[in-house]
């Protein structure tokens, strides 16, 4: 490299004291440092400490550095995600009461798998009978019993148990009426006096290819700059701890917001090789809360619900926040929530995080500068610690090689890993854009007696006060759904719904 051509770069804090692509030279680093001949140096006192301010600096690296670790012989893995089953199915269309002992039960297509025979359902929203089969009971649901699946409509094929019987001394009940759009809770099997088989579950996880990407950090220092005495103490070492941390920081960012993908270059001498980038974090949450503006004490309770009343339980709620979401947290008024607790702790990472504390769970906040370099800064992760799987393909590794025809020696690091999502759990706040992204499931607070005036169809509304304007049923702690209908006039409107979809996760 031409040291008269050195392009020397700013640092986060202004000062020009990035010379990235430079070798460790006496020339190099005259240059960078004003010109001062070779030989002039000066040694002074210095913090060693200068060149440490980044280890805080990576939370992310440093979770993925504690997340189960799998070593995989490819860099490229099929990352499976297995979720529980879905517990909700759906009547497609409405059953008339018969006085039968067993009837078809219509489900919409995607459910008719589920039910199988010798399972039992419980009829949301329609009433069950009394053991003598005479009087409705209120409250108590409907119960079936899967007898068989219909080999023609693959739907299941049910009895009640505890419907309506014409006479009390009869040993089948019949099944009331119910309608299209019931949704019927799947509860465990029931089986006869002797019997032992049942159909086996089948679980089939999803895999998603994930891409292990190869990073590397190398330094070159010459003999002779090593022999001289410096202005400020470049030892080796202390240039090498600056390198890594630019290394990690760097890192940081691609664990964040990496796009995936695959291509080939063609290397000198080499021929051509693939080049493998891996997915960002970011990119893998199946869940994000679209939130911006001021942050309330409900919002935050709210948020805990979500995370830890779901499907997939973890066991800790971590959240990574850009600056401006932490500062909206921190400057909640919690005057009209006494109970809430706030708290300052060291958490099993070692950091010191915010700790608020809810019924649902606590959740850790802490803040993650990456975040803010990204453009993120109204945004974070609410993560389950123990949900993060670590894919190493080559363990990371230093080496130290003499340069081919030159009086200096090449240092380096290598690396081969990527970071993914283990489950369902995990919730991306939004707070700096306006779409959510494809294939999520996006959901937005609303706090208001009207309904929201700017919904589309499909806008799902975590509701944290009663909502009159939607429906006189919705009510705090709802979840809602917006839904495209035509009006008498042949004209589209919004219409309101409870949502009671489940998340996918593939």
């Amino acid at each position: 490299m031409n040291v008269e051509n050195l392009n020397v770069t700013a640092g986060t804090a202004n000062l020009q004291t990035q010379a990235p692509g430079a070798p460790a030279t006496v020339s190099s680093a005259a240059e960078v440092t004003g010109g001062i001949a070779a030989g002039s140096f000066v040694e002074t006192d210095i913090d060693d400490e200068l060149f440490q301010f980044n280890s805080d600096d990576t939370p992310l690296m440093n979770l993925m550095l504690r997340a189960k670790r799998v070593k995989v012989n490819s860099p490229e893995v099929e990352h499976y995600m297995i979720d529980e089953s879905r517990s909700l199915i759906t009547v497609a269309e409405d059953v008339e009461e018969q006085n039968k002992m067993q009837v078809t039960l219509p489900l919409l297509a995607q459910d008719q798998n589920l039910p199988r025979p010798y399972s039992t359902l419980l009829v949301k929203g329609v009433d069950g009978y009394t053991p003598d089969g005479d009087s409705r009971t209120p409250g108590k649901e409907l119960m079936l019993f899967v007898v068989a699946v219909d080999p023609t409509t693959n739907n299941p094929v049910v009895r009640a148990v505890n419907g309506r019987k014409s006479q009390k001394e009869d040993e089948f009940s019949s099944v009331p009426r119910i309608p299209a759009g019931t949704k019927v809770v799947i509860l465990a099997n029931s089986l006869y006096e002797t019997q032992k088989e049942v159909d086996p579950d089948l679980i089939v996880p999803q895999p998603t290819k994930i891409y292990l990407q190869k990073r590397g950090m190398n330094q070159v220092v010459s003999d002779y700059f090593e022999s001289q005495r410096k202005r400020i103490p470049f030892s080796k070492a202390i240039i090498a701890e600056q390198a890594i941390a630019n290394f990690k920081v760097r890192g940081n960012r691609t664990l964040w917001a990496g796009r995936a993908g695959k291509f080939k270059m063609n290397v000198p001498r080499m021929g051509l090789q693939y080049v493998y980038c891996t997915e960002g974090l970011r990119w893998q949450f199946k869940r994000e809360l679209m939130h911006k503006g001021k942050w309330t004490v409900e919002d935050v309770i709210a948020l805990a619900k979500m995370f830890f009343t779901g499907e997939d339980v973890p066991k800790t709620a971590l959240l990574l926040a850009g600056k401006n979401l932490l500062e909206q947290i921190q400057c909640i008024d919690f005057s009209k929530h006494p109970e809430i607790q706030i708290s300052t702790k060291v958490n099993s990472v070692g950091w010191t995080v915010t700790n608020f504390h809810t019924v649902f769970g606590d959740i850790e906040i802490k803040r993650e500068p990456t975040l803010d370099r990204l453009g993120w800064s109204n945004s974070g992760a609410l993560i389950g610690e123990n949900r993060l799987v670590h894919y190493v393909y080559s363990s990371e590794h230093s080496f130290s090689d003499r340069v081919d025809g030159e009086e200096a020696t090449r240092n380096g690091i290598l690396i081969w890993d990527a970071l993914a999502l283990k489950g369902s759990c995990h919730i991306w706040i939004d707070g700096d854009c306006d779409k959510p992204t494809d294939g999520s499931f996006a959901f937005r607070m609303w706090n208001g007696e009207e309904a929201p005036s700017d919904a589309v169809s499909g806008d799902i509304f975590y509701l944290t006060s009663d909502c009159p304007g939607m429906s006189p049923s919705a009510r705090i702690g709802q979840i809602w759904q917006a839904v495209k209908t035509m009006g008498d006039d042949g004209s589209e409107k919004i219409a309101w719904q409870p949502y009671s979809g489940e998340i996918e996760v593939s």
